[in-house]
């Protein structure tokens, strides 16, 4: 074959490849789903764009029927749907994703731009009237005995149930973390819609849970402290205490200057048995639940290395139990010898979240103190740089980590204000999203690991719809973090 042949049939080869190339990379557009505008890129303005595409994409795929029956699973290759249906805690992760695009939307308006605010603030605040309506059907009835009455409660089941209102919910059916995160987002729902409705279900809820909060008195008069799992449980969870912080100061803050009332039940000090009540300001009652529960996860589960443990093991009773107390039978006190872990990123975060904003609310030291030694010995702990990616750092995402990650980055973002060398902390969420969004995204889907990406196996792509709802939130987040830092 003589040279020019072969020079042409090169020259041939060359251009179909690039052809190829270029048809792909159109393939590859049309599949992804929305693209970045042009031009100089706007890091705010890129996120909640990001944060909306994914949402939108999610809400589409996870949800279906006028009760927006959420699936657990969805896989982008396979375009199927699980049949399992996902927890509250997992619906409630959509609420949260459209509150912070919501909340990030109001900045982006208040800082001079409304071009997204004006095309996506009405539907989403219709969409988010249409999820809090729809956790109705995890919602169900039932009456429990506490330490200091008997009441029947309408709290939110972890499983959904089969109509409105008709969700199990008694004993290990109901767990008060659940309802704190609900709690968080219907305060998030009415400081941004204004709406009273979500604002007495947010109180009603924390009724609920500072009902399961133990009061019960110990040998020298002193109140044990810590709030169980569940009503069914007696261990005794960071993550069913330090999420309630926030929420808490939040309530503290609407109330601040009004005289509303309410009535705090709790045990006589000196005989260690009687119930009583008194009737004193919401605004107080709440900032002083707000520090006492702060306090008792970090006298009960702080560890020596400067993160939280998970929970208070070793309990006695080893089961819920009552007792008579003249007459009346009351929840029996719990008391929990062993710390146990692991160590897990949103035990840290709320915590982070809780002391800034109880730092804003009291002024004192001692939280801002608190959020730097735990913001750097987090970090320190949980991001292991180059272990996944050269340049990135890489976070556990076993379980449910992937969602865990994003309480951690928000109280990230919270604590800023006050202690500004968070901002590279913040930045690696920032650049593990990105690597993600600009390498792996497929038909609108991040993958569960953002710094490797899908598995080869079409079939073994099923991810969580809480996860895609998770990246979302911390891109809106992040965009507002940009707006305001």
């Amino acid at each position: 074959m003589n040279y020019t042949m072969i020079l042409f049939r090169t020259t041939i080869t060359t251009c179909i490849l690039i052809l190829m190339t270029i048809i792909a990379a159109c393939s590859d557009s049309s599949e992804n789903g929305p693209v970045d505008p042009p031009g100089e890129v706007n890091v705010a303005d890129q996120n909640l764009r990001r944060a909306i595409a994914l949402t939108d994409n999610a809400i589409a795929s996870y949800f279906t029927g006028d009760g927006m029956a959420m699936a657990r699973y969805y896989n982008p290759y396979t375009n199927v749907r699980s049949d399992e249906k996902g927890s509250v805690w997992m619906y409630t992760s959509a609420i949260e994703a459209v509150n912070a695009i919501l909340h990030a939307l109001e900045v982006q308006k208040e800082e001079g731009n409304a071009t997204l605010h004006n095309e996506h603030f009405t539907r989403y605040t219709q969409l988010l009237d249409r999820l809090i309506d729809n956790a109705d059907f995890y919602k169900g009835t039932f009456q429990l005995v506490s330490y200091t009455q008997t009441k029947e409660w309408s709290v939110y089941g972890v499983n959904r149930g089969g109509g409105k209102g008709t969700a199990q919910v008694a004993g290990i059916e109901n767990v008060y973390d659940d309802q704190m995160w609900l709690i968080r987002e219907l305060l998030e729902s009415y400081k941004l819609t204004g709406k009273q409705a979500y604002l007495a279900r947010a109180e009603y809820l924390t009724e609920y849970v500072l009902d399961g909060w133990d009061c019960t008195r110990d040998g020298s008069g002193a109140e044990r402290g810590g709030i169980t799992w569940g009503p069914g449980y007696v261990t005794k969870h960071a993550c069913s205490n330090g999420p309630m912080v926030s929420p808490l100061v939040w309530l503290h803050e609407l109330y601040k200057g009004k005289n509303d009332e309410i009535t705090h039940r709790y045990i006589d000090a000196a005989d260690k048995q009687t119930r009583l009540t008194e009737v004193v300001k919401k605004s107080d009652y709440y900032l002083n639940f707000a520090k006492r529960i702060y306090d008792w996860q970090k006298s009960q589960l702080l560890r020596a290395d400067g993160v939280y443990d998970d929970m208070r093991g070793g309990c006695s009773p080893g089961s819920p139990q009552t007792e008579n107390v003249n007459g009346t039978v009351y929840r029996k006190g719990i008391s929990c010898q062993d710390r146990v872990g692991p160590a897990i990123t949103y035990n840290t975060g709320s915590m982070l979240s809780g002391g800034a904003d109880l730092l804003r609310a009291t002024g004192d030291d001692m939280y801002d103190e608190d959020n730097k030694k735990l913001s750097d010995a987090s970090f320190q702990y949980f991001a292991k740089l180059g272990q996944t990616e050269e340049g990135y750092y890489t976070y556990d995402i076993s379980g449910f980590r992937n969602w865990f990650n994003g309480v951690l980055m928000r109280g990230y973002v919270d604590v800023h204000p006050s202690y500004q060398n968070v901002s590279d902390y913040i930045s690696s969420f920032q650049k593990n999203l990105d690597y993600g969004y600009d390498n792996f995204l497929y038909k609108g889907f991040l993958p569960t690991n953002l710094l490797v990406g899908w598995n080869r196996d079409r079939g073994k792509n099923n991810t969580e719809g809480m996860f895609i709802f998770a990246f979302a939130a911390e891109y809106a987040v992040l965009a507002r973090y940009e707006l305001q830092k």
